[in-house]
């Protein structure tokens, strides 16, 4: 997902006159748009498919950076003592 400078930042006011042309855009193109305000970066619009999306990726990057300090921490289990693990969490569900 990037953000091309040429077609990606957009003024506010443009925005505010044009709002259903940037959905449709949205809606085609999958790219984000920046807003902005006086200059300056103000925020962010995006597809919603995008956006649902990019929170997966998000949530299972964190997962991923949790696994990998969990393992750091020397908290894991031998292929045993996880099987053993999920067979008594399972035992309480039948």
């Amino acid at each position: 997902m990037n953000i091309s400078i040429a077609s990606g930042i957009e003024p506010l006011s443009e925005f505010r006159k044009k709002s259903a042309d940037f959905i449709k855009r949205l809606k085609k193109e999958k790219q984000p748009i920046v807003l902005t305000q006086h200059g300056k970066s103000a925020a962010v619009l995006m597809d919603v498919s995008e956006y649902e999306r990019f929170t997966k990726k998000m949530e299972m990057l964190e997962d991923l950076l949790e696994a990998k300090q969990q393992v750091e921490q020397g908290k894991t289990y031998s292929m045993d003592e996880a099987k053993e693990r999920i067979e008594n969490h399972l035992s309480k569900w039948k």
